[in-house]
C-alpha cells in the first residue's frame, strides 16, 4: 500500500504521543487531520456524538476518504478510591478513552471498508494488563473496555482489508503524567505507587514518544489484526496479553 497522499485522522494531536504520530504519519506522506478539542482546523470533542458526526464531514469534505485511524485522545481521569471519587470525572474518562474511539472508529468505517483497506490504531495502556488496585479505578476500567472494543472491531474486519488493534504507547513524560503527579498529593489512601512511577519516569526521562509513532507506522504497514502491542525495548516489561505466553 502507498501510504504517500493516503488521509489520516489522529485525535488527541495537538500535544504529547498524538502529536509525535502525527508528525510521523506526516513525514512518511501522508495528509493528516489533526484533531483535538482546542484545534483550530479539526476541532471535536470525541466523546459528543454530533461532534464527531461533524469531524467527519468537515474530514471528508476538505481532504477525502480516510483510511487511517489513530485515536490517541485520551485523560488519566480521578486518582481516587471509588468511595471518594467524583461521578462526574469517573464518567468522562470512560466517554473520553472508551466511548471516544468507539465513535471515531464508527464514523469512518464505513469508507475503509468501502475502499477495502484501512488501519485504525487504538492508544491503550498497560494499566489495562495490570492486576487491579485501589485509585485508578477509572483510567483501567476504560482501557480494558477500549481493548475488547477492538478485539470485537477486529473480528468484524476479517478479510475486508481494514485491521484495528491497540498498543501501549510507553511510560511518556507528558501532559498526563504531569497530570498524575500533581493529583498524587492529594490521594486519600495509597499514593505511594504513583509516586514511585512519577519519579520513574522522571528519572529516566521516560519512553520517547517517537516509538509509539514508529510502532503505528509499523501497524499501518502490516496486516496485524486484533493485537495489543508493545513499542520496542520500553522502559516497562512487556506484560502478556490475549493469545500471549508469558
Amino acid at each position: 500500500m502507498d501510504l504517500k497522499g493516503q488521509i489520516a485522522v489522529v485525535t488527541g494531536a495537538s500535544r504529547g504521543v498524538g502529536r509525535a504520530i502525527a508528525d510521523a504519519l506526516e513525514a512518511r506522506g501522508l495528509i493528516v487531520a489533526e484533531v483535538a478539542r482546542g484545534a483550530a482546523r479539526f476541532a471535536a470533542d470525541v466523546s459528543a456524538p454530533a461532534d464527531v458526526a461533524r469531524l467527519k464531514t468537515a474530514v471528508e469534505t476538505e481532504l477525502g476518504r480516510t483510511t487511517v485511524l489513530v485515536n490517541a485522545a485520551g485523560i488519566f481521569g480521578p486518582i481516587a478510591l471509588v468511595k471518594d471519587s467524583d461521578p462526574k470525572e469517573w464518567i468522562e474518562t470512560l466517554m473520553i478513552d472508551a466511548v471516544g474511539p468507539y465513535l471515531v472508529s464508527r464514523a469512518f468505517l464505513d469508507g475503509m471498508i468501502d475502499g477495502g483497506w484501512g488501519r485504525i490504531v487504538n492508544l491503550s495502556s498497560a494499566a489495562s494488563l495490570h492486576t487491579p488496585g485501589p485509585l485508578n479505578s477509572a483510567y483501567a476500567t476504560a482501557k480494558v473496555a477500549l481493548n475488547q472494543f477492538t478485539r470485537h472491531l477486529a473480528a468484524e474486519l476479517e478479510a475486508t482489508g481494514v485491521t484495528a488493534n491497540v498498543i501501549h504507547p510507553g511510560d511518556v513524560k507528558t501532559a498526563m503524567w504531569a497530570d498524575i503527579r500533581n493529583k498524587t498529593g492529594a490521594v486519600e489512601g495509597d499514593g505511594s505507587g504513583y509516586d514511585n512511577w512519577v519519579a520513574w519516569v522522571d528519572n529516566t526521562g521516560g519512553d520517547p514518544p517517537e516509538k509509539a509513532a514508529k510502532l503505528v507506522l509499523d501497524i499501518i504497514e502490516s496486516d496485524v489484526n486484533g493485537r495489543f502491542l508493545w513499542i520496542d525495548d520500553p522502559l516497562q516489561t512487556p506484560i502478556p496479553s490475549w493469545g500471549e505466553d508469558a
